[in-house]
Parts: structure tokens; C-alpha cells; sequence
């Protein structure tokens, strides 16, 4: 209980200075992925020629989850590495660093997902029964970006550099996860081989319900979940065990 009152209040600190660090404040949490968005749009949909009526849901819907995701993972693998002289002079749980970086950004995300709700009903894509699944996508997205921040941030501090190759590599993940073209129509080997991406049983799930009005594929969307919580498990495992170093590297 305790842990989770220091979570929010971490998390509620963390939110209030970064809104007090631009003249803009909160504005920026719906502006910045708004303009992200506005670049996809503009290259997959005006330059690239997309004319289908149904492009701008699925892009708006997977860039949505994406940003979520991979915010909390770039985030979350700072966030031990950049407190480790904090660490020196207080005792804290080493797991409160990154869980506050994911607790920011998914506080983030409520606000985008709450603007994307608005612009895909104004597209006629109206509230559905399936609606009744979407905290389960949540969840399972949630726990995909807890154990992808754990890893990072269990890692950094060994190896700062690698923070370069997470960018990319999130970047890479992203094409490969169905954000801004389907993979319908990937031949095999390939789309077999997709099956085992979590993003894609998270992302398709959230298009089933929001876009499609319908109950997202259940397997899929167990399989991400049971993948994430085993790679959440080890992440947990990892930096429990890690903890008592970090106080003692160099920075």
C-alpha cells in the first residue's frame, strides 16, 4: 500500500513539473502525439496516395497504442539510470523509478485515448458493445509496457549507450507491428512469424473494437497477455536481483 502511495505521488510530481517546464504546460500531452500523427497522415496518406475511407481510423487507432507503449518503455529505461545519485542518499524500491515513468505516460494516454474516442465517433465509428473488452487491451498493453520499461532500465545503467539502440529498435518494432500498414497481407513465413509480436494482438485487438465494433480475437489477445506477464515476471526477477548494484556504478 505503501509502494502504491508513493507510485501515485512520484508519478503525480513527475506530471505537475514536466507541465510547468513549458509555456504550454499539459497541452503539449495532446499536441506533441497529435503533430506525430499529423507527419504518418500526411506521408502513408496524402504522399504515399491512401485513399481508403478506413486508413485514418486504423492509423489514428495504431499510432494511439503505439505512442503509448513506446513512451513508456524510452521513458521507463532512463528512469533508474538518471536516479542513481538519488539511490545514494535514500533508500527507495529501485522498481519505483520506472513504474513512475509508466504511470506518467499511461496518465498521458487516458487523455489521447479520450480525444481519439471523440474524432472516431465524429468518423462514424459509434460506441459499441465490444467496448466492454477494451480494459482487458488495456491491461495487456499496460503489462507489455511495464516489462518492456523493467528491461530497459534494468540495463542502462551497465550500458547508457544502449539507450541509442532503443530508440531504433523501437522504431524497427513499430513497422513490424502493423501501426501504419496492415500485415493482412504478409506472405508466409512472415505473417506466422507475426503471430508471436504481442503489439500486433494488442494493436488489431483495439481495431476490432474501436473501428470493426467487434470482439477482438481472443487468442491473440491471450497470447500477448500471457507473454507479457512472463516477460514482466522476469523483468521484476532481473532488477531485484540487480538493485543493490546500482547504487555503487559510476555516473
Amino acid at each position: 500500500m505503501r509502494f502504491l502511495e508513493l507510485l501515485w505521488f512520484s508519478a503525480y510530481a513527475e506530471l505537475k513539473a514536466e507541465s510547468a517546464r513549458s509555456y504550454l504546460g499539459f497541452l503539449w500531452w495532446l499536441l506533441e502525439p497529435a503533430m506525430f500523427m499529423a507527419v504518418f497522415w500526411v506521408v502513408f496518406g496524402l504522399v504515399m496516395g491512401n485513399r481508403d475511407p478506413a486508413f485514418i481510423p486504423f492509423l489514428l487507432i495504431g499510432l494511439t497504442f503505439w505512442q503509448w507503449l513506446k513512451s513508456c518503455i524510452t521513458h521507463g529505461s532512463h528512469a533508474i539510470w538518471l536516479n542513481i545519485p538519488l539511490m545514494r542518499q535514500v533508500r527507495l524500491p529501485v522498481l519505483l523509478f520506472p513504474l513512475t515513468a509508466v504511470l506518467s505516460d499511461t496518465v498521458k494516454f487516458a487523455f489521447i485515448f479520450l480525444v481519439l474516442l471523440v474524432i472516431l465517433w465524429a468518423m462514424g465509428h459509434p460506441p459499441s458493445w465490444a467496448y466492454l473488452a477494451l480494459p482487458l487491451v488495456f491491461a495487456v498493453e499496460l503489462l507489455l509496457g511495464c516489462a518492456g520499461a523493467l528491461i530497459a532500465a534494468a540495463i542502462v545503467p551497465f550500458v547508457p549507450d544502449i539507450r541509442f539502440v532503443i530508440e531504433n529498435a523501437m522504431m524497427a518494432l513499430m513497422f513490424l507491428s502493423g501501426v501504419v500498414f496492415s500485415l493482412a497481407n504478409l506472405p508466409e513465413p512472415y505473417a506466422a512469424w507475426m503471430a508471436f509480436n504481442p503489439v500486433v494482438g494488442i494493436i488489431e485487438s483495439a481495431r476490432d473494437i474501436l473501428m470493426r465494433g467487434q470482439w477482438p480475437d481472443w487468442a491473440l489477445l491471450a497470447k500477448a497477455g500471457m507473454g507479457s506477464l512472463l516477460v514482466l515476471a522476469f523483468a521484476v526477477a532481473l532488477i531485484t536481483r540487480l538493485a543493490p548494484r546500482y547504487p555503487k556504478l559510476a555516473v
